[in-house]
């Protein structure tokens, strides 16, 4: 009956020790070695001050297995289900009331619809009940010194990781965020955080962690510097007819194709077309009843910026039309009450 417990045991101490292991040499590898040297010479960081940043990492497991089963790797009907629910609209709906007049703000001047700036915080945190439980440092360490296959773009956003924290004046090893180092109600990449974050609250500071004004006005920014085009259609579903389409390319990272292409390739949309741009792109997703199709737009592809999977960008879209009719339906039930 002790044999169990012993192999368990033996397996967390393995897993311990392989950790301990990567943490006291961590330093000791080449990519790090020259790592330093870069924030040092093109950053001008003190060395001593990097070595000890690094001595506090430690080496995450979890993380390694967390990158090769995302999500997104999940089929549609999952998905979808995950992100679709009552209770996210329920919460993304009394978001955007104690918002409202932030998101009215937001809107104007980023040209960047409320329901996409809520859905957006939703999808990624639920408005921050779930902003993650790694410390960023330890996310990154890991993945840019122990995950070859994306250890160049980690690389990149430790060195931003670390530029940002000195100059948020905050110590590197006390941000929690996601097993990929996204940080914050908005799941922002520190090199997101740096250039796209901005001060909405006009208190000098940009806190994604605590201050929405700063959280939806970064956002809205974020859309808006990628291209957001305003009162254009993001998605629609499609039908399609024979087997031309399978000359297309599906699921690529920009609307490819001229409505005419797609109407001669025998997709068409299932819903009326209002105001859609010239050119989309074709969407297909695994279902339990088989593949499913949709025309995306090049706002689509713009939320794709924000996370590359097609059921990402769809699952925001779609959360976003929900609290669009549950928004218009409060605002008709009580027009004097919301903006």
């Amino acid at each position: 009956m002790y044999k169990p417990r012993l192999l368990l045991g033996l397996l967390v101490l393995s897993i311990f020790s392989s950790a301990m292991y990567a943490d006291e040499a961590l330093l000791k590898q080449k990519s790090v070695q020259a790592f330093i040297d870069t924030m040092v010479k093109e950053y001008h960081f003190k060395r001593d001050a990097v070595t000890a940043t690094l001595e506090k990492a430690t080496f995450q497991p979890k993380i390694i297995e967390s990158m090769t089963k995302p999500y997104e790797k999940k089929s549609w009907d999952i998905y979808k289900n995950i992100f679709l629910t009552p209770k996210r609209l329920h919460a993304g709906i009394n978001f955007w009331k104690a918002n409202q007049k932030t998101l009215l703000r937001a809107q104007k001047e980023y040209n960047v619809p409320a329901d996409i700036i809520v859905a957006i915080i939703g999808v990624e945190t639920m408005y921050g009940e779930n902003m993650g439980h790694y410390r960023v440092l330890d996310a990154l360490t890991t993945l840019a010194f122990h995950y070859p296959k994306r250890a160049a773009f980690f690389t990149k956003e430790l060195r931003e990781y670390l530029i940002l924290c000195k100059e948020l004046q905050v110590s590197p090893d006390k941000y929690l965020g996601s097993y990929a180092g996204a940080m914050g109600k908005p799941q922002f990449m520190p090199s997101s955080y740096r250039f796209y974050a901005v001060d909405f609250t006009g208190n000098g500071k940009r806190d994604l962690i605590k201050e929405d004004q700063d959280v939806i006005g970064s956002v809205a920014n974020y859309f808006h510097q990628h291209g957001w085009t305003p009162k254009q259609s993001v998605a629609q579903p499609a039908e399609i007819s024979g087997t031309r389409y399978k000359k297309l390319s599906i699921n690529t990272r920009n609307a490819d194709y001229s409505f005419k292409q797609l109407l001669a390739s025998g997709i068409k949309p299932l819903t009326g077309v209002v105001n859609h741009p010239p050119r989309a792109g074709l969407i297909e997703l695994n279902t339990d009843k088989g593949l499913e199709f949709w025309l995306a737009y090049p706002n689509f592809y713009v939320i794709t910026r924000y996370n590359t999977s097609p059921q990402y960008a769809l699952v925001v879209y779609l959360l976003s039309q929900q609290l669009r009719a549950e928004w218009d339906k409060l605002k008709m039930d009580t027009p004097h009450a919301y903006a």
